[in-house]
This record gives C-alpha cells, sequence and structure tokens, in this order.
C-alpha cells in the first residue's frame, strides 16, 4: 500500500499563492494515478484536480482552472499542487488521492475512484 502526507497548507490572504505537496510512501508513486480534493465545513468533498501516472494528462474543475496547476514528480515521490489567485471560497481541507490506475485524468473526478488518501492540511484564505 502506499501512504501519503499533504503538507503547504495555511493561511493566505485573497489573491495570494500557495503550494501543496503530496509525498507518497511505501510504494513508488509511477504506480498511481493522483488527485486532489477539498471539503470545506458542512459541504461534500469535491473534485479539484487529477494527473495521470505519467504526468501527460490533468483535469481540473471549473472553478480552479487557470488559478490551480497539478504536477508530479516521481523522482521525489512527490505530488503538487500550485494554487494561484486564491479566493475565500478556496478555503478548505485539501486532500490528496492516489488510485493504481492507467486511465486519463478527466476519469478521476470521483473520489471512489481513489483507495487511498492522506488526512488533508488546512487552506484558509482571507479576504
Amino acid at each position: 500500500q502506499v501512504q501519503l502526507v499533504e503538507s503547504g497548507g495555511g493561511l493566505v490572504q485573497a489573491g495570494g499563492s500557495l503550494r501543496l505537496s503530496c509525498a507518497a510512501s511505501g510504494r513508488t508513486l509511477v504506480n498511481y494515478a493522483m488527485g486532489w480534493f477539498r471539503q470545506a465545513p458542512g459541504e461534500e468533498r469535491e473534485f479539484v484536480a487529477a494527473i495521470s501516472r505519467s504526468g501527460s494528462s490533468t483535469y481540473f474543475t471549473d472553478s480552479v482552472k487557470g488559478r490551480f496547476t497539478i504536477s508530479r514528480d516521481n523522482a521525489k515521490n512527490t505530488v503538487y499542487l500550485q494554487m494561484t489567485s486564491l479566493k475565500p471560497e478556496d478555503t478548505a481541507v485539501y486532500y490528496c488521492a492516489g488510485t493504481p490506475t492507467l486511465t486519463a485524468a478527466s476519469t478521476l473526478t470521483a473520489a471512489t475512484r481513489y483507495p487511498y488518501w492522506g488526512q488533508g492540511t488546512q487552506v484558509t484564505v482571507s479576504s
């Protein structure tokens, strides 16, 4: 099994940037497509972004397109979520997730596709 640990969350003003990291251990990350999800208080967990195992395919929810970038460094066993132009509505706990699949990132928007999850990192965007 792969273990996932997120880091990089924090408090930032609207318009600012943060980079989240998801470090994998136990198995090499190259074996997993990866996704980022978020959950705000009182809300359901929602898809944010996904990246294929090779990194050649990425996909984003509409609300973050043009502002967020997902990338991976398989040599470092780490996936990143670069967030720019942050808005208060981006405030949530952000989770990374992994799935051992070869499908395109656009097919990986459902949380049920991912058997492996990190513990989450809080992102708070103040207005």
